[in-house]
């Protein structure tokens, strides 16, 4: 079986496509699926350079994200059947934690696809049933792929965790990762007015067409976060999405408005951020992290975007073969969108 794998941890050089690894069996539960896109994530540049504490075995297949065709069927599965179309929810939840908590958000040991478990940049993965979602003809496995984990990452952090209001204003900073371009849709779908910081005129306008009301062009502004301040007459904006972290919080701190809050769920920037915390009281700015989102969020965003209400956008495609390759283009930020494998 063909796969885009590494033995071990290190830089683009580790990362290679082999012909070699054993074709999974499902067992009860479980199903095999004829892979057809797995889309890439920042997540599989980390994984891939490794950080301490984590222990994953090798080799490893890279990817979170993916879609496929129903290949084969265990025991007791009942949602799909071989020849269904599906795209794939990249959060792994424990069944006997669930069975016994009843609830996703009280079990802790979650794992994501790409990350602590086997990836799905292979010819065939096996999963659990529950992690299986059909998909329709209208939609290609490309666009599934690429809609996943940044669209409930997305989802999850816009609507559950910050409580976005139809009305409300939210600056989106950056233009062109998987989540952010997935923000930009899901505040637009809820009724807010969006700003965008893009790194040049051309990534502003692509933010434009996919919603974007408002576009700050970082390369002909000195200061974002002041232009933010005049677009909105000194108030700023109700929410927003930070994920680059260390090198923009403190404009983020500035631009939100008083009693703001400020979404967190990456830091393409670094970790080890500073900042000035008499802004925090005396603006009464609520930092808010997220992660991922449960089942149930991965199928409501997953039908928006099957409803064509919600689009993902696929930046670049390269056949598997070509996944050294495809990490660099995301390492490197030269894309507008999702990276996807063909598999």
């Amino acid at each position: 079986m063909r796969a885009a794998v590494f033995y071990e941890h290190g830089g683009l050089e580790v990362i290679q496509c082999v012909d070699d690894l054993p074709v999974p069996e499902p067992g009860a539960g479980e199903v095999r699926v004829r892979m057809q896109a797995a889309a890439l994530n920042r997540l599989d540049l980390w994984v891939r350079a490794g950080w301490k504490g984590l222990n994953i075995a090798l080799p490893h297949v890279i990817g979170s994200d993916g879609a496929g065709i129903v290949d084969a069927v265990g025991a007791g599965v009942t949602n799909v059947v071989p020849g269904d179309r599906v795209a794939i929810n990249p959060t792994l939840i424990d069944q006997d934690c669930l069975n016994l908590r009843g609830s996703e958000s009280d079990c802790l040991d979650i794992q994501i696809i790409g990350e602590h478990a086997p990836g799905v940049a292979a010819e065939y993965v096996v999963l659990p049933a529950r992690n299986l979602h059909k998909m329709p003809d209208s939609v290609t496995f490309e666009e599934a792929a690429a809609a996943g984990l940044v669209f409930v990452t997305a989802w999850n952090s816009l609507m559950n965790r910050g409580g976005l209001r139809t009305g409300e204003s939210v600056l989106i900073v950056g233009a062109g990762g998987g989540v952010n371009s997935a923000s930009i849709q899901i505040a637009k779908l809820a009724g807010c007015t969006v700003y965008v910081v893009g790194s040049s005129a051309e990534r502003c306008a692509q933010a434009e067409q996919l919603g974007a009301d408002v576009t700050i062009d970082r390369s002909t502004e000195e200061s974002w976060s002041k232009a933010l301040a005049k677009l909105t007459n000194r108030v700023g904006v109700d929410v927003v999405v930070d994920n680059v972290g260390q090198a923009t919080l403190m404009d983020s701190m500035k631009a939100v408005k008083r009693g703001g809050r400020i979404l967190i769920v990456g830091n393409t920037s670094g970790y080890n951020a500073q900042i000035d915390t008499r802004y925090l009281f005396a603006k009464q700015i609520s930092f808010i992290g997220s992660s991922m989102g449960t089942t149930a969020d991965y199928v409501k965003v997953m039908n928006l975007v099957f409803a064509g209400k919600l689009k993902p956008v696929v930046g670049k495609v390269f056949p598997l073969s070509d996944a050294r390759q495809a990490e660099e283009t995301l390492e490197k930020f030269d894309v507008f969108g999702k990276v996807v494998l063909a598999i």
